[in-house]
């Protein structure tokens, strides 16, 4: 069973910067890829940043490029995603999510299986 725990999230300033993390059990982690995804009051899940498993390759909504980066440390059994320049827009949960299957990434999040509890991103104008 793979567990995800995302933390980081919190109350900021428009303009402010925060580093969500997901820490993440099991042992085949570095063979998958890991999603940001993010859930606002009313509104669908919809993808933000998504990194391949070995790191080289990542993707991004177009809403979040140039503020967002999306990074991996596969010997902790992490993903970050570093959100700079924050907009009261950027206001939702925070999910992280591993892709269903190995070596795969993906921007669709019917295809991750796995994922954390949430962490609240509240942006103040």
């Amino acid at each position: 069973q793979v567990q995800l725990v995302e933390s980081g999230g919190g109350l900021v300033q428009a303009g402010g910067s925060l580093r969500l993390s997901c820490a993440a059990s099991g042992r085949t982690f570095s063979t998958y890829g890991m999603g940001w995804f993010r859930q606002a009051p009313g509104k669908e899940r919809e993808f933000v940043a998504a990194i391949s498993w070995n790191g080289g390759t990542t993707y991004y909504t177009n809403a979040v490029k140039g503020r967002f980066t999306i990074s991996r440390d596969n010997a902790k059994n992490t993903v970050y995603l570093q959100m700079n320049s924050l907009k009261p827009e950027d206001t939702a949960v925070y999910y992280c999510a591993r892709h269903r299957t190995v070596y795969i990434t993906s921007r669709n999040k019917d295809t991750y299986d796995y994922w954390g509890q949430g962490t609240q991103v509240t942006v103040s104008s």
